[in-house]
């Protein structure tokens, strides 16, 4: 099993975008995210730490301006905080390992897939197309990729 961290050369090398959403647990404008219309099968990882969050199984187009999943690949590397910024109660979604600012997670997802949608930061995430997978490390979660 890999070992994820908080990697400070990584966050070095954050865009100031990244950095502001990950570090700063900002927020991207709708439909801004240079993730959100990805349909390649991969996964998703945390852009500080590498751990890995999501599947491209798992994602969904929810309209909300941000991508939606439905579950965490890996549900240990997503830690869920309350959050009550902004007059508002709401679920935060950090990354685990890396404590990067995700997203947040609301209980309206598509309810035959279990109800929730992770409305979830392109800018805290970097993808990792499923012909890349085994080579940098995740093929553990190839079965968790829906085939080409």
């Amino acid at each position: 099993m890999a070992e994820y961290f908080r990697d400070e050369d990584a966050i070095a090398k954050l865009t100031p975008e990244q950095y502001r959403v990950t570090q700063q647990s900002g927020t991207e404008r709708p439909g801004t995210g240079e993730l959100l219309y990805n349909k390649q099968p991969g996964i998703y990882v945390d852009i500080v730490s590498g751990e890995p969050l999501f599947a491209s199984s798992d994602k969904f187009e929810s309209g909300c301006g941000w991508p939606s999943f439905t579950k965490p690949i890996e549900p240990r590397n997503v830690a869920e905080l309350r959050d009550a910024s902004h007059g508002m109660v709401r679920t935060e979604v950090r990354s685990a390992h890396g404590d990067s600012h995700l997203g947040h997670v609301f209980e309206d997802g598509p309810v035959d897939r279990g109800g929730l949608r992770y409305c979830i930061n392109s800018a805290s995430l970097r993808f990792v197309p499923r012909e890349e997978m085994e080579a940098q490390g995740y093929g553990a979660y190839l079965d968790q990729v829906e085939d080409i």
